[in-house]
Order: structure tokens, then sequence, then C-alpha cells
């Protein structure tokens, strides 16, 4: 098991992990519009590793239209240990954690603490974000990570990205997240940060399965 959390002062939000928490949707960080989607992607471990593998190194960004610029690790060895159980809990004791992998153009793969620029655009509307990653997760059904907004983007918050490999064999992809709007437009109308997770969630699934199984 490899787990990865960094939290520091840097995010522009206050609730730092609350993707993980089990009532997100009903008692979201103030001002704050929540979201959860999962999405049915295949069965067996081998699906599983592979989706984990692509979840890890940027596959769904890049896929969903983002690139990724000025990706910057965290300096010194990333810790490991402190992470969230299903009520949004930090557990376990911190331990250092110092491999580092790459994919095949030199761009690390995910890991705690790294911090990049995104950019790109979702139906029209800004996807532009400086971000960091709060923490990892590598077990042995589940893997994933979330993202937190530095600045640079029309809102602020955070979006949690999990691949899980259920009892039933079934693999299922699920995003979560939380929205605040920053931009002046979308604090005016709260409908465009709606309809800009909206769109991004429909090119998430896309770069993960194309095939669109099921959804729930």
């Amino acid at each position: 098991m490899r787990r990865g959390t960094f939290r520091d002062d840097t995010v522009n939000y206050a609730a730092v992990g609350a993707t993980q928490a089990a009532d997100l949707l009903q008692y979201p960080p103030e001002r704050s519009i929540p979201s959860h989607q999962s999405w049915k992607i295949g069965s067996g471990e081998e699906r599983f590793r592979a989706a984990g593998e692509m979840l890890l190194s940027w596959h769904v960004q890049r896929e969903a239209g983002l690139a990724l610029q000025d990706v910057r690790p965290a300096s010194g060895p990333a810790y490991t240990g402190v992470s969230f159980d299903e009520e949004g809990q930090p557990i376990a004791p911190t331990r250092l954690e110092a491999d580092q992998r790459f994919d095949a153009d030199g761009t690390p793969y995910v890991g705690a603490g790294m911090t990049l620029r995104l950019h790109g655009r979702a139906r029209g509307h800004n996807a532009d974000a400086e971000v960091r990653v709060i923490f990892t997760v590598e077990e042995k059904r589940r893997i994933g990570f979330a993202l937190g907004t530095v600045g640079g983007s029309v809102v602020s918050g955070e979006e949690s990205f999990m691949v899980d490999w259920y009892a039933n064999d079934e693999v299922w992809f699920t995003v979560r997240a939380f929205d605040a709007p920053a931009a002046f437009l979308y604090r005016v109308f709260p409908i465009l940060t709606r309809r800009r997770r909206h769109a991004l969630y429909n090119r998430y699934l896309r770069a993960m399965s194309p095939m669109y199984t099921s959804s729930s």
C-alpha cells in the first residue's frame, strides 16, 4: 500500500481533503457546489491496474484536453501515510516515500505535494488552473489522487479521481469535487460553475472509458 498526503496553506480554499468526506453532497464546504459522478469502466484486476496506471500518469487530464505545464514535484522526499478514511478523517502515521516514477516524455507521475498548471477549455469554459496534489492513494483495490486549486482558476476547490476494484470484480471510476465560484461572472451566474463541471466530467469519462459503459 502507498498513500501520500500533502497539506499546506498555499491552496486557496480551506476544506482540504473534503472530497473524501462521505457527506460531501449534503454538507459541502461553504459557498461551494459539490458534485459526484461514478462510471463502470470494466471488470477484473487487469482492467483495474491499467486504469490506475492511466490515472497516475495524467492520462485523464491530457485526454480531456488539458495541457500540463510547469510540473514541479514536491521539494525533498514526499511523505506518505496521512490519508483520509471514508468520513474524511486523517488516518495512519506519516512515513517517508522517496520513489518517483516518470512517463515516456519525462513527466513525473502524480505525487503528493506536486504542483503544476493545467491549461485548456471545456465546452467554452476556462479550465486553466494552478493546482497541487493534495493526496495520493495506491492500495490493493483503490488507486487515485486529489487536486486542489492554488490559483489562476475561475473556481476554487478540490477534485478527486479514484479507481476502485470492488468485491464483485467490477471496476469503477469516480470523480468527486467541490467548486466555489471565484471569477466575477461565475459568482454572478452559479449555473456556469455547474456547466463547467458537467463539461469536465464528460471529458474525463471519454478519457478513461471511450465505450461509455454504465454510470450512476
